[in-house]
Order: C-alpha cells, then sequence, then structure tokens
C-alpha cells in the first residue's frame, strides 16, 4: 500500500516536472517561430495583394461591362410585319396534275389567300431624333415595323431608305433625346481586337456575345453571298438569327461593325459590315436617296499560270486560256456594259485604267468606286492576243 501511495506521488512530481520543461522549451522558441511564421506571411503573395486593385472591391466591372452599358440602350429590337398573297384552291384533287389537264383551271377556280408574315432582327440608334440603322433584309418588304427600346418603350419605324447591295438600311422612329451608339472607326481594327456582339438572337432580347476579330476584309463572295458587294468583318463572337442588324462593339463600347451573316453550316464563324462603309451611304438612306452602284456585267474567277497550266494540259478542256495572272470571264451578262464593249468568256482582265488585277475582289472594289458612266480601260488577253476596251459603267438596278 505504501509502495502504491510513493509510486502515484513520484508519478505527479514527474508530471509537473515535464509540463514545467515544455513551458520552458515553447517559451524560449516562440520568438525565432514567430518570425519564422511572420517571415512566412509576408511572403504570401495572397498577403501582398492590395485589396483595393481587385476589380470586385472596385466596382468596375469587366471591360465587356462597361462596353455593353455603354451602347447598350441604344440597341433596339425591331419586328416586322408583311402580308402576302396567295392563289389557293378550294379542292385538293386540283393539286393533281392530271385533274388540272383534264378538267382545265377554270374548272377550278382558285381563290386569294392571305398569309401574314413576321420577322424579327435588331438595330441601333444613331441620332437622338430616332435614326436606326440596321440591314436591309432585315426590313424588306415589311408593310409594318415595330421597334422596341431597351428600357420597354414601343415605336412604331419607317423605312427611311434601304439598299440590298450592301445590305444597309435606315429606319425612323419619332423621338427625342434618345440613347445613341458612338461609332468608331473599322479601319483601325485589327485581327485579334476584341468583338462584342449585341443584339436580339433567337427572340432573347438584350443579348451579349462575346470573341475576337477573326479576319479582316472578307469578300463576299467567299461568305456566299456573291450578290452583295462587301467585305465583312470575320468574327467568331456568337452571331444567330435575330442578331441581324445589330452592332458590332470593341472594347471601347464603339461600334465597329453591323452583324448581318451567318455562313450555312459554320460553327463560331459570323460576319458584320464594318461601320466605314455604313457611314459613307447613311445619309443618303436617311433622306430615301437611292444608292446607285456601278457595274460591267461578267461573272469572273481568279486565274493564275498555274490554275492556266492544269486546264490546258487537261484534254477535256473547253479552251485554251492564257498562262497569266489576272481574273478570267467565265461568263458575260447580255444587255450589259461588258457584253456592248466585246467583252468574252475566256478573255483574262490583267489590267483596269493601268492598275494590275489579280482578284475579282480587286476588280468588283475599282468599279464599285468608279462613277456611274465613266469609261474604264480594260485590258484583256485574249489567246495570245492583247486587247485594250474601253467599258462604259451603267447602273446595277439596270441590268435586273
Amino acid at each position: 500500500m505504501r509502495f502504491l501511495t510513493l509510486f502515484h506521488s513520484l508519478r505527479r512530481s514527474l508530471m509537473t516536472v515535464l509540463a514545467l520543461v515544455l513551458v520552458t522549451l515553447f517559451t524560449l522558441g516562440l520568438p525565432a517561430q514567430a518570425g519564422l511564421l511572420t517571415s512566412t506571411i509576408a511572403a504570401s503573395p495572397i498577403a501582398a495583394v492590395n485589396p483595393a486593385q481587385l476589380p470586385e472591391a472596385t466596382g468596375q466591372g469587366s471591360f465587356v461591362a462597361k462596353a455593353v452599358n455603354q451602347v447598350g440602350p441604344a440597341v433596339v429590337r425591331i419586328d416586322t410585319e408583311r402580308t402576302v398573297t396567295r392563289r389557293s384552291s378550294p379542292d385538293p384533287l386540283m393539286e393533281d396534275p392530271f385533274f388540272r389537264r383534264f378538267f382545265g383551271e377554270e374548272g377550278f377556280p382558285q381563290s386569294p389567300r392571305e398569309e401574314h408574315l413576321r420577322g424579327q432582327g435588331s438595330g441601333f440608334i444613331i441620332d437622338r431624333g430616332g435614326v436606326i440603322l440596321t440591314n436591309s433584309h432585315v426590313v424588306n418588304g415589311a408593310d409594318k415595323v415595330t421597334v422596341t427600346l431597351k428600357d420597354g418603350r414601343t415605336f412604331e419605324g419607317k423605312v427611311r431608305g434601304a439598299d440590298e447591295v450592301t445590305d444597309l438600311a435606315v429606319v425612323k422612329i419619332d423621338g427625342s433625346d434618345l440613347p445613341v451608339a458612338s461609332l468608331g472607326n473599322s479601319d483601325q481594327i485589327q485581327v485579334g481586337d476584341w468583338a462584342i456582339a449585341v443584339g436580339n438572337p433567337l427572340g432573347l432580347d438584350n443579348t451579349v456575345t462575346l470573341g475576337i476579330v477573326s479576319t479582316l476584309k472578307r469578300s463576299s463572295a467567299q461568305v456566299g453571298i456573291p450578290d452583295k458587294r462587301l467585305d465583312f468583318i470575320q468574327t467568331d463572337a456568337a452571331i444567330n438569327p435575330g442578331n441581324s442588324g445589330g452592332p458590332l462593339v470593341n472594347d471601347q463600347g464603339q461600334v465597329i461593325g453591323i452583324n448581318t451573316a451567318i455562313r450555312a453550316g459554320a460553327m463560331g464563324i459570323g460576319f458584320a459590315i464594318p461601320i466605314n462603309k455604313a457611314k459613307t451611304i447613311k445619309d443618303q438612306l436617311a433622306n430615301g436617296e437611292r444608292i446607285v452602284h456601278p457595274y460591267l456585267g461578267v461573272q469572273m474567277t481568279i486565274l493564275t499560270p498555274e490554275l492556266a497550266k492544269q486546264n490546258n494540259s487537261d484534254p477535256n478542256s473547253a479552251f485554251m486560256v492564257p498562262e497569266v495572272n489576272g481574273v478570267i470571264v467565265v461568263r458575260v451578262l447580255p444587255d450589259t456594259p461588258a457584253a456592248k464593249a466585246g467583252l468574252r468568256r475566256g478573255d483574262v482582265i490583267t489590267q483596269v485604267d493601268a492598275q494590275p488585277i489579280t482578284t475579282a475582289e480587286q476588280l468588283q472594289t475599282i468599279v464599285e468606286n468608279s462613277r456611274l458612266g465613266q469609261t474604264l480601260q480594260v485590258k484583256v488577253q485574249r489567246g495570245d492576243i492583247t486587247k485594250q476596251l474601253p467599258i462604259k459603267t451603267a447602273e446595277l438596278q439596270d441590268a435586273a
């Protein structure tokens, strides 16, 4: 019993001594450990960040938000309605060619039937009085145009002017002190610049998508719409039906293009008309003036010596072509300036007014920038013969 009492007494004494030793060691080591801990915190990158520099702390948000806040109030939704009249037969048998031949057209009189077609697109205000830029195809043939602002106000719109060749149109609403989009300079943008598309795709109002400028001066022929005369801005910012006519904006919130085209079958590729192109004709459209486009009346494609050699070495080739750089005439439209001047299929255009021609886009640009009725000196290679043909431009609408 005494042994147990002595054992417990000794055990308590040893625990007390051990505790004192640990306290002493901890106390002696604390300054060094504290210094190490302080040094570690000071070297930490988290401790080095100034909270005032964080976007969340400043409340400024991203550059996209700033750009959208600047242009967004000026972006509008455009709803259109048009009525078309179709001839319909009251009897489905009339659709069978046999019955039509047997009874004749008079046996099944047709009655007119009206259909109301609706469309939707986007646009943006460029004047406080209510001048709106959009695409021609958004408002083409519309009997009624309704414009809805971001704040919910609606206006009846009137199409002041439209040009199908450039796919641009101006709509006017009666308003005052309206929000206006700032127009940038599309000649200053570069591949890789930020591109922000704002509009109302698929009926989803006030939608914003972000991307970059993928390439510049993408010709309308390359895009797949050869009836237009445009060099597009290509972007990977998502552009969907309903975006047409809306602005493509840079990182400063300035409009650099007008969203207009989606290439069928493509993923993540959209196209916009450079805003500088719209600047050149917007006032004419707003005044109701017709935009004049000179033309020659040819269908053409690029020709290089390599392509010419491939053609000439083919025993089934329809004709031999000169092995030169230029554009080869594929077809000459009848009753056009080119036809009247004697241009022929197979001719290779190498110069216009002493300016070398190597692409169809070059020739189209020269013609587009010429005056109506101007005589262009066109140098062509026809086989081994070189000819100089004076071709007087005419108005494109006259070709219809």
